[in-house]
Order: C-alpha cells, then structure tokens, then sequence
C-alpha cells in the first residue's frame, strides 16, 4: 500500500439517484502529498491518568461499550443508514483492504479467512484505517508530521462515519460502520494516541505507559469487538469481553515495545517506565550503550511477567467471541506471546537484537490457535 495520502477535501460526487460514486481518479490512485489545513486549536495536554482513582483507559471502555450498545440498539429498531455506494465499487474497496491486510499481517489474515464474509470485510477495512494512522507518525513520511496533520486526519475521520469517504479506503470503512455497531470514540482515541507520540517519548510510571497502550492499541479490540461479535452463550458480561479485547491491545502493545527496544533507542525513545529503570540501578544511558548486563535481564524478566499477564487477561474474553471470529484473535495472542519466547531465547538482548517469530513457526501457531478457539475439539 502507499504509506502516505491526501488529506484534501473529499472529492466524491453523487448520481441523479444520490448515491454516492467515486471520481475516476478514486478508482486509480491514492493521492500521494500530504496537505494541511491549518487551524488554531487549544494545545492538548496530556490526558489525566486517573479520575477517582480509576485508569482513565478503563473509563473509556466503559463509555465506549454504552455508546456501541446504544449503536446495537438503534440498528436493531431499524434506524442505521443505508449504504450509498455502488456495489462494483464497494468490492474493489474491500479488495484493496483485503490485499493490504494479507501483505502486511499475513498470519492473522489466515486467521480472518474463517470469518464470515461480511466480517472479513470489517476487519479487513478496520485493519487498513489503523495502519493509515500509524503510519502518518512511523511511516516513510513521518518527518512532515505536525499536529495540523493529525486535526485534518480527525476531521476526515469525522468524515467517514458522516458517509462522506475521500477516497476507496475510506468508504471501504463508511460501509462498515454503517453495517456494524461500531462508535467513532476508539477511532478518535487512536489518533490521540497518535498525538502522545509526537510530544512525548518517555514514560515516568507505568500507569502513563499504560494510558500510551490503551490509545494506540488497545482501542483496535474495542474496534473490533463490535464486528467479530459476542456469542449468545457467552458465559461472561459484554464489560468483560471489551475489558478482554483492550488487556489483548496492552499486552501486544507492550510485547511491541519490548521487542523494538533498540530501534526506538535510535530514534532517542524509550517506551520504558523510568520509575522502574531506577529500581534496577538502570537508565536512559543504559539503553542508549546497548549493552545487555545482569541488571538489565532481570529488568526484562519483569516487562516480560507483565505483558504475559495481559495476554493471560485476555485469554477469557477470546473464548467468548463469535466461533468462526476467535481463530484471528487466538492467532495474535499466541504468536505475540512467541515473540516475548524469542526474546528470552536471545537473553534478554532486545538492544541489539530483535526478536521475531519464523514462518514456519507461525504457521505451526495456526492450528494450536484453531484448537483454542474451539475448545471442544480437545475435549
């Protein structure tokens, strides 16, 4: 996929009918410049950790369930919109969405292909959204990145659930947001995440680190969730299944950080809670010498003991999803957890070193992961 698009006003146009048609040139090509408008906006602040001593990440999720259920219930009284978009046009969108998910995150594209066709698509257009977004602050062109950037991105994602797509991606996303019970929140969330990134490379604490999480990864579970849906036998709340899809965010974000250690070190980052740095006689300098001693080990003991313990969370709340929508989610959990294995496996040296997981070890992951989602296949 291009990693760089317009952010222009949305050139579509609408037939005597009133649908909504793509200009020839949506068909074709996705605008390669970035373009801004500038505007004068407050400068945001860092989002307040806790509010009454709850993790504002937590009530986000709670908000975020309410506002999809509502979403839920005004689709089942027969009040969602009606897609605008002509059907030859809407297969090549998702063509496309289907075509960047299985470029770029080939394993847990197998995983989506026992999907019902209909979600397939969702997921597929969710995954390309998320990817545009990060790739505005990591990709090939994120040296022209500015907060002006990033209020035009927003505004465009206002854009989409409003059913007015700049270009084929984009109304790959409008069509499933109109299909599904899916909030914009986690997709604002996101590029607020997005934002935090670009005015912030340190975290004192944990719980700063944990809010970073939450905006740029766990909001793709809460995303997600509406699509991949709960099954009617779920033996727990639907609370607890978003709180579930978020831990799985957290814990990938996390075993992210963990693994990208050194490259974000050259780029003078560190995703690591300096309150605990200290407390192993660590910091910034120590990371920055790339050099992997007895205190750094038992560091990333700890890191590691962390991230699993959020996959562990998450365990419980992919077990309740859709049956033909768990083989995806148990897919990333359990080649993430792999990725923490290999980090191990080079003791503990993510600074010079970056872990992964082979092919063919991702494979082998598959049919474990197809197990676990249907558990009365081991009975």
């Amino acid at each position: 996929m291009s990693s760089t698009f317009s952010l222009a006003p949305k050139p579509y146009i609408r037939d005597s009918n009133g649908k909504l048609l793509p200009r020839k040139s949506m068909l074709t090509t996705i605008r390669a410049e970035v373009i801004t408008a500038p505007k004068q906006r407050s400068m945001r602040v860092f989002p307040e950790l806790s509010i009454q001593g709850i993790p504002v990440a937590d009530l986000h999720v709670q908000e975020i369930v309410q506002r999809q259920s509502k979403t839920f219930n005004m689709a089942n009284e027969g009040t969602s919109q009606k897609s605008q978009f002509d059907p030859s046009f809407l297969e090549e969108a998702y063509e496309r969405c289907r075509n960047i998910c299985a470029e770029y995150a080939k394993t847990f594209y197998l995983g989506t292909l026992l999907m019902t066709e209909e979600r397939q698509k969702a997921i597929w257009a969710i995954y390309v959204w998320c990817r545009r977004t990060d790739e505005l602050v990591d990709g090939p062109n994120s040296g022209h990145m500015s907060s002006e950037v990033l209020d035009r991105w927003e505004e465009r994602l206002e854009d989409i659930f409003e059913g007015r797509p700049y270009d084929m991606l984009d109304a790959a996303l409008t069509h499933t947001v109109l299909n599904f019970p899916i909030d914009i929140k986690p997709f604002r969330d996101m590029i607020e995440g997005m934002r935090m990134d670009t005015r912030k490379c340190r975290y004192q604490n944990f719980q700063e680190l944990y809010l970073y999480c939450y905006y740029v990864a766990g909001t793709v579970g809460l995303m997600s969730v509406p699509v991949m849906g709960i099954a009617p036998d779920s033996l727990i709340s639907t609370q607890s299944t978003y709180d579930a899809a978020l831990y799985l965010g957290i814990g990938n974000q996390l075993t992210n950080i963990l693994r990208d250690v050194g490259e974000d070190a050259a780029r003078g980052r560190v995703y690591l809670p300096q309150d605990e740095l200290a407390q192993f006689g660590l910091c910034d300098k120590d990371v920055f010498s790339r050099k992997v001693s007895d205190q750094w080990r038992e560091f990333m003991k700890e890191q590691i003991t962390r991230a699993r313990h959020y996959f562990n969370l998450a365990e419980e709340g992919a077990s309740q999803l859709e049956k033909d929508s768990r083989w995806p989610v148990w897919s990333s959990l359990l080649i993430y957890r792999n990725i923490l294995d290999a980090i191990e496996e080079n003791d503990y040296d993510n600074l010079t070193k970056r872990a992964y997981v082979g092919k063919a070890k991702k494979l082998l992951m598959l049919p474990l992961a197809y197990t676990k989602s249907h558990p009365l296949i081991s009975q």
